[in-house]
């Protein structure tokens, strides 16, 4: 058996493949792993990654080859690749696309299922997940299937283990004609960055078959905007963009009059306050999943059940845009597989769901496009520079005991809530005197308790939009420098100057948002200073557990966690200028109330 002493992968039977932290070949291997595996597990020194089929279908459609793949695993191995996992990595990458889905010639109401393969054929005419859509036979390579159900049929595929390349192409939508600037509205230049254009290229295809729907994967900070914007261009059609939250589809309004010739009036916003339908049509996922009342478990029509989804029908689009599509809501899948023959392109700094979508994803809105790790970025100087930090905190003896004795789902909020938190969040607002801070939380009374006792503006769920943007115009304009935020700001917030981030409570172990909470600090500063991310957790808790499971994502895309203790926070530094002084009240010693949750 062969031995490289100095190499950091072991892999092994069973798909998993070890990685050891402690290497001079570390961020040379991730960066390869990242491209066709998934991370499972990031502690100190060895982390853990799974070869799955989709992770591999998902490398095969951005282009990789299984030889790129096996050279890589070979190149950075201790020990030679099982033969197993060498055949099994062929295997799944010659599984995507040995299926087409094309148009029938003679009937535009159909499409045609067409492989080389006349026993897969005969396998899949057989597959439970795809009989249902089974018309016809036509011959030993082709079957037809229902052009309405080309979403469902690619879901289908999937699930039967052979995701499908679709070419059957896409509707052109009603013209738009409209350019990107040259210079913005301030008058500074407009540049579009390499990897910006490369990706939209990448999606578009020249405008082929096999192009035209996917996603793109960038960090937060990165300008996924400037992405959506690029395909846009080259679409030159109507466009649906659907975004998380009312500030988020108002920021999409500014940015394209500010870098496109659209004109305001040319942009509409179809939201809670707003029901306007434009060339571009600016949507909310809020709005879109309104159902009507008495409808729910009725099965009835989709635009029955959700009204608002009549939006997708009344524009003619010839693009949707997904914005943060890994927060896609279960019923924008379903009308989404009934909209196969508009183009999609979704958004995403992470694929990562924690309802563990993924699948649809790949198979109705595309299969990842472009992807690029965070820390490339980070050395090229498009993101900032982060240190993270987790700081471990004991309970007090009292807390602990309660801790204890709670039944199982109290834990967490007993936990997270810890009033010794606002000790060590006292240290960090000092030793940052002068920084553009957020503090970032996920139970309301914790936030309203800390937003009181420094006498800072706080902004949940139940801030209005127009309050809102207007605290979040003063952070940036640097009459506010600190803010108190739950988790509406985790996505599609724009505050450039924000360089540090304190989180002390999330929503128990979701990747997705530590890496959204992350990326509030990650646009380049300025002055191209540091950011900086902190996790307060109670040590020898849930919350400890939850935080760990939080940062796998981040530890793939190569950041490092910095374990602190409370008594290894730093001091207050004298030299810099105060930002927040806390008022004379006393803070409780009580825990705080564990049911006032951001919804």
């Amino acid at each position: 058996m062969d031995y490289s002493a100095a190499a950091p992968l072991i892999v092994q039977g069973d798909r998993s493949v070890l990685l050891e932290v402690n290497n001079a070949l570390y961020e040379e291997a991730r960066d390869h792993l990242a491209r066709f595996a998934e991370l499972e597990k990031s502690p100190e020194y060895i982390h853990t990654y799974r070869l799955s089929p989709l992770s591999l279908w998902n490398a095969a459609s951005a282009g990789m080859t299984a030889d790129e793949i096996l050279e890589g695993l070979t190149r950075f191995s201790k020990y030679s690749i099982p033969d197993n996992v060498g055949v099994e990595i062929r295997a799944a990458i010659s599984r995507y696309g040995r299926v087409r889905l094309v148009r029938d010639p003679q009937d535009p109401t159909r499409l045609r299922l067409t492989t080389d393969d006349t026993l897969l054929l005969l396998e899949l005419e057989r597959n439970r997940y795809l009989k249902p859509y089974i018309l016809e036979r036509l011959g030993a390579h082709t079957l037809q299937v229902p052009a309405s159900r080309r979403g469902h049929v690619k879901q289908a595929l999937v699930k039967a283990g052979y995701p499908a390349e679709d070419l059957v192409g896409y509707v052109s939508g009603a013209p738009l004609e409209f350019h990107l600037r040259e210079t913005m509205l301030n008058g500074d230049p407009f540049h579009v960055r390499s990897y910006q254009q490369q990706s939209a290229d990448i999606f578009w295809a020249g405008g082929s078959e096999g192009g035209g729907s996917g996603v793109v994967v960038l960090p937060c900070g990165a300008g996924k905007t400037i992405v959506g914007m690029l395909a846009m261009d080259q679409v030159q059609a109507r466009t649906l963009i659907l975004t998380p939250s009312t500030v988020a589809a108002r920021q999409w309004q500014e940015e394209l009059v500010d870098k496109t010739t659209l004109t305001a009036d040319q942009i509409r916003e179809y939201s809670g306050a707003r029901k306007e339908i434009g060339p571009v049509t600016v949507s909310t996922y809020q709005i879109l999943t309104h159902r009507k009342r008495g409808t729910k478990g009725k099965n009835l029509p989709l635009e029955q059940e959700f009204p608002h989804f009549a939006l997708f029908n009344q524009g003619d689009w010839g693009l949707i845009i997904y914005d943060e599509v890994h927060l896609l809501p279960a019923p924008v899948f379903r009308i989404t597989a009934e909209i196969q023959a508009r183009r999609r392109l979704g958004l995403t700094a992470t694929l990562v769901r924690e309802d563990g979508r993924e699948e649809d994803v790949f198979s109705l809105i595309g299969p990842k496009k472009y992807d690029v790790p965070w820390r490339d970025l980070e050395h090229q100087g498009w993101i900032a520079p982060a240190i993270c930090c987790e700081v471990r905190i004991p309970l007090s003896e009292s807390q602990r005991l309660e801790y204890v004795m709670a039944e199982r789902r109290q834990r967490y909020p007993i936990a997270s809530q810890s009033p010794g938190k606002l000790e060590v969040l006292d240290r960090l607002l000092r030793y940052h005197r002068g920084a553009h801070i957020l503090i970032i939380g996920m139970y309301l009374k914790q936030l309203r308790q800390v937003a009181k006792y420094y006498d800072l503006p706080l902004i949940t769920g139940q801030t209005t939009v127009r309050e809102r943007q207007k605290l979040y115009a003063a952070f940036r304009e640097g009459e506010i420098k600190t803010l108190v935020v739950s988790k509406v700001a985790n996505f599609s917030i724009d505050l450039p100057d924000a360089n540090v981030a304190i989180q002390i409570s999330g929503t128990f172990g979701s990747r997705q948002e530590e890496a959204q909470r992350l990326g509030r600090i990650l646009r380049p500063k300025r002055d191209g200073g540091q950011a900086y991310f902190y996790t307060i957790v109670s040590k020898e808790t849930i919350d400890q557990d939850y935080s760990a499971n939080r940062q796998r994502f981040l530890t793939e895309q190569g950041y490092r966690y910095t374990i602190l203790y409370e008594d290894e926070v730093p001091s207050e530094l004298p030299e810099l200028r105060q930002v927040a002084q806390p008022r004379a009240a006393s803070r409780s010693s009580r825990p705080l109330g564990h049911s006032e949750v951001e919804p």
